[in-house]
């Protein structure tokens, strides 16, 4: 039995629901963007109108609106994104319990069966199409395959509002003339690898020496090329499997430049107490403390550091990433925006190696310290109760990362 897998792609999905609650919108180029007071100006999603005007995701505002001067620009309501992805998963838990998330406009679903075949997903695919467009009002894109990697490209291909079938007897000439990076996970950085070996399609990615491409991009490259060749045996999990936490992190663009080495240190504060409150919640501890930071002219750079052994305690992560900062980034400031995450989970409940110069004593203190303020600010919230050099700027004392900045893993090889 032959496996049969749709990818649903809700389309311009933030647009789409901003429009629907804004019927004076329908029509009219619309984009939904973030804060610029908050330096978060760029263009999260456009509608089609919008993008037939240049507007892009990733764009800033002004460069959006200087290519497209009536556009309407929307801030962002995750909750009722949340709310209507959660319903659209409702839909499809109607047809199948195997169904795997990728992000909230996005899931995969694998309708398998004895009497289920490609030809007749395609026909769901079209009746789950008008399903939604009747209870929802917003249009989606679903792509049908026997893998999860074919239906997500299959997807991308008839926007808004269609169906693409990718069958194993036609896929080499639907798929392998088509740009390398619409198949998943080719990057930017992949791209251009792939460019510097003289392959630019899928085609030359499947036909491709795979010495040449382990050397050149290790075992992702035979990876991708297995992708190229159909070759995906990744399960569609079930929608009550949750995956394990790889990390956990918090990033933030600050509303201004952190310009001293006091500021690096009031910012790293605030993320290491988000990191470690979320980590505590989620009953782990971290070995391995990862800083990133990202500078004015938006270059990019990161480090990390093994811990002396698995911690939650809030102290433990201000103390290394400060340390991190130090030594790696001193002359890096002024910067716009940078980012704490521990990864290298282990449950709290793990047994750990004792100690005999006093560091258990220091940790089960801070533990408890750390315990008593996340009591304090469940029950009177997260202002309650702040560090003093927090509470000096009055910049950086309005961020709260825990509950603006929380990354969502949406692993693609679930388990």
């Amino acid at each position: 039995m032959g496996r049969v897998i749709l990818h649903v792609d809700a389309n311009c999905f933030y647009a789409s629901v901003a429009c629907l609650y804004h019927p004076q919108w329908r029509g009219k180029p619309v984009a939904v963007c973030g804060d610029p007071a908050a330096r978060h100006g760029i263009v999260l999603t456009a509608n089609y109108p919008a993008k037939k005007c240049g507007v892009h995701v990733g764009q800033a505002v002004w460069q959006a609106l200087q290519c497209c001067p009536g556009l309407v620009t929307a801030a962002p309501d995750y909750g009722l994104y949340t709310h209507f992805s959660q319903m659209m998963r409702d839909i499809w838990l109607e047809y199948s319990d195997r169904v795997e998330g990728f992000g909230l406009d996005e899931s995969w679903i694998d309708v398998s069966g004895p009497d289920m075949t490609l030809e007749k997903g395609v026909q769901l695919a079209d009746a789950l199409r008008e399903k939604v467009k009747r209870e929802l009002g917003i249009t989606v894109s679903i792509g049908v395959a026997d893998n999860k990697v074919f239906a997500k490209l299959g997807s991308d291909l008839k926007k808004p509002d269609g169906t693409t079938g990718i069958f194993p007897h036609t896929f080499r000439e639907k798929i392998w003339p088509l740009p390398a990076n619409q198949l998943l996970y080719v990057g930017r950085s992949t791209t251009h690898a792939l460019r510097r070996l003289g392959i630019l399609t899928i085609g030359d990615l499947a036909r491709a020496d795979s010495r040449v491409l382990k050397r050149t991009l290790g075992k992702n490259g035979l990876l991708l090329q297995a992708f190229a060749l159909g070759m995906d045996c990744s399960p569609v999990m079930p929608a009550a499997h949750e995956a394990a936490l790889k990390s956990v992190g918090n990033s933030t663009t600050t509303c201004r430049d952190i310009a001293t080495m006091e500021d690096a240190r009031c910012v790293f504060f605030l993320l290491a107490e988000s990191v470690a409150a979320r980590m505590r919640e989620q009953g782990l501890k971290g070995r391995c403390l990862s800083i990133s930071i990202r500078e004015t002219n938006l270059a990019r750079a990161s480090c990390q550091m093994m811990l002396p052994r698995p911690t939650y305690v809030t102290e433990d992560l201000i103390r290394g990433a400060c340390r991190l900062f130090e030594e790696n980034f001193p002359d890096r400031l002024p910067l716009r925006s940078v980012g704490l995450s521990c990864s290298h989970l282990t449950p709290d409940t793990a047994p750990c190696q004792l100690s005999f110069s006093g560091e258990d004593q220091r940790m089960q203190k801070l533990e408890k310290l750390d315990a008593a303020v996340d009591d304090l600010r469940r029950r009177y919230g997260h202002n309650i109760i702040q560090r003093g050099n927090v509470v000096l700027d009055k910049d950086f004392s309005l961020l709260s990362p825990k509950e603006e900045n929380t990354i969502h893993p949406v692993p693609f090889f679930a388990g």
